[in-house]
């Protein structure tokens, strides 16, 4: 009979999540929905038939144009006093927490089905930091998270960094001696770590991480292309005397973020750039933001950006953002010169983040062997180019991009 660990290892990603358990020794991958090993970490409410829906069925009624609430990114509201503000939701107040736990009793319900075990004890992953390690909000986002899965119905939660599960998963594939560091770029957070490679197992160095990852890119990009297009840089009449003022920032900052879209639909927001629109000194601009907000189209702007992201990062001299769905033909060029100067201020900060990570474990770039990349969002080409520049005689490995933290997980959860 199969020997199965008790303890599931779940890492709870800003974009996509995943599940693995140990089967004999070996780490089992929890299969989504359509038969997937990661899911997307995305929620739909549909008004119509007050379901919640999650994961590829949320993203596809809002590619349907279901009418209903879309929310992505919830993980970076974790530490915040949103995480437990009560909201109105399909006729039902709900917490951040609440919709957290649904999404993560989901993971767990298809786990228990696939393994043929109930899963009290969980092992989650964790970034480095959520904020900062002197940040007041630190210690509550891991506790936020664990409220969340307490609320899924586990008993008992334990936290491992993610960049040293990655670690864990990939010691094998190294020399005893040699040396690693794991480059994890996800949603939300950048984290590293250098560790070694021993005859007894891996031995983690330092570890290091900062407050970027793939929305951020996202983030930068479309406040860069998109948001002028919708009015950010452009001026008001004044509604007394002469002169102008410019377009407040803060609703372009808040549509180019995904976890703050949804809290632009409300009638003050719409009032306010019906207001902005009589005084616009382009007006054509200012419309097009209040067509978005009146179609609620933020989210598929999103997407569209991250469509565009993905299509420059290959390569694509003529990548552009489709915004048809705001205005028939409009779009805005991004060919992948453009996206490095949107993404350079990024880069600086990944080029910094290896640094100082390899000055916490006491390392000289030269001593690393290997650099494995972890993440979907280590596919960016400036996520290889900062890290080859770091360690350029490093062997560069992208063989386990999307199951490496997950089978840290499991690995570490076994062991206990």
């Amino acid at each position: 009979m199969a020997q199965i660990s008790p303890v599931l290892g779940l890492d709870f990603g800003t974009s996509n999540s995943a599940a693995a358990y140990l089967r004999d020794g070996d780490p089992v991958l929890v299969a989504m929905d359509g038969g997937h090993t990661t899911l997307p970490t995305t929620f739909f409410f549909e008004f119509d038939t007050r379901k919640t829906l999650i994961g590829d069925a949320a993203n596809q009624a809002l590619l349907d144009g279901i009418e209903g609430r879309f929310m992505r990114a919830l993980k970076r509201v974790l530490g915040t006093p949103l995480m437990h503000e009560t909201r109105q939701i399909l006729k039902e107040r709900v917490t951040f927490v609440e919709i957290i736990a649904r999404f993560l009793s989901h993971i767990k319900t298809r786990a228990e089905a696939q393994a043929g075990v109930t899963f009290e004890r969980v092992l989650s992953g964790r970034p480095v930091v959520f904020y900062g390690a002197n940040d007041p909000r630190e210690a509550q986002a891991e506790a936020d998270l664990r409220a969340c899965y307490l609320a899924a119905g586990f008993k008992e939660v334990g936290f491992l960094p993610e960049p040293e599960a990655a670690a864990l998963a990939n010691g094998a594939a190294i020399q005893p001696g040699e040396t690693g560091l794991i480059v994890d770029i996800g949603g939300g957070t950048s984290d590293f770590s250098v560790f070694r490679a021993t005859p007894a197992g891996v031995y983690v160095l330092a570890s290091h991480g900062v407050r970027i990852g793939g929305t951020d890119f996202d983030r930068a990009i479309s406040i860069e292309r998109v948001m002028p297009l919708l009015g950010k840089g452009s001026e008001l009449r004044k509604v007394m005397g002469p002169g102008r003022s410019p377009v407040p920032n803060a609703i372009f900052n808040d549509l180019a973020t995904w976890e703050k879209i949804p809290f632009l639909y409300t009638p003050q927001t719409r009032r306010k750039v019906d207001e902005m629109l009589r005084l616009a000194n382009e007006p054509e601009k200012l419309a097009r933001l209040a067509t978005l907000l009146e179609h609620e189209l933020g989210h598929e702007v999103a997407f569209a950006v991250e469509r565009g992201k993905i299509a420059a990062n290959a390569g694509d001299e003529s990548a552009a953002i489709a915004l048809a769905q705001i205005e028939r033909g409009l779009s805005a060029i991004l060919p992948p010169q453009i996206l490095a100067a949107c993404l350079w201020p990024q880069a600086r900060m990944l080029h910094e983040g290896v640094r100082d990570t390899l000055q916490m474990a006491g390392v000289d770039a030269a001593a690393i062997d290997h650099v494995i990349y972890v993440g979907g969002s280590s596919l960016m080409a400036m996520v290889a180019q900062a890290a080859r520049a770091e360690c350029p005689d490093a062997h560069h490995s992208f063989s386990k991009v999307f199951t490496a933290v997950t089978d840290g997980l499991a690995i570490a959860a076994a062991r206990g």
